[in-house]
């Protein structure tokens, strides 16, 4: 499931249950529906209510880092629990794709 919220030229987004091989396409093209807005520079994805994710969520969370960067755009990470943070390190996301803090989200 996928909520959202945009402020100027920030879009939050959040994102509940499992990001996995079956729900990452629909997750993939509701992201892209909302990123069609050009006005969008900066995706912060709050994870608060997904306790999984695998290979093809990681994947989901890289494609709108590519079409952002293309803008001159950002994306963020905030809210990972234990078992995503692990998946999320080991795959060196981390070195491109910045957890951050809520307050940082709100600036």
């Amino acid at each position: 499931m996928l909520s959202h919220v945009r402020k100027r030229d920030v879009l939050l987004v959040r994102l509940a249950g499992e990001l996995d091989q079956c729900s990452a396409s629909g997750i993939r093209r509701d992201l892209d529906a909302l990123l069609t807005d050009p006005g969008i520079r900066h995706l912060v994805i709050d994870l608060n209510d997904m306790p999984f994710m695998d290979s093809s969520g990681l994947g989901v969370i890289l494609g709108r880092y590519r079409t952002l960067r293309l803008r001159g755009g950002t994306v963020a990470l905030m809210h990972l629990s234990p078992q995503v943070k692990r998946v999320y390190d080991l795959s060196g996301m981390a070195r491109i794709i910045p957890v951050i803090r809520e307050e940082e989200a709100e600036e």
